[in-house]
């Protein structure tokens, strides 16, 4: 894990492949799958735990890169 990669908690399923992500009970960002586990297709519910790394200029956004 990187200093721009953080644990949270897939909060709600949003349209175009976008997910909003809970990050640690209080702040919720928008991320979407990133290609590794999209060519694998991973199904992500609401629930499910992910790891995801945040866009360096926007801490408002990232990438799920794995399923925890």
């Amino acid at each position: 894990m990187n200093d721009r990669t953080v644990t949270g908690v897939v909060a709600s399923q949003l349209p175009s492949g976008l997910y909003q992500v809970e990050l640690d009970g209080v702040r919720k960002i928008s991320a979407h799958v990133g290609g590794g586990i999209e060519r694998n297709f991973v199904r992500l519910l609401v629930g499910d735990r992910v790891e995801v790394e945040l866009a360096p200029r926007d801490p408002t956004r990232g990438r799920i890169v794995r399923k925890l």
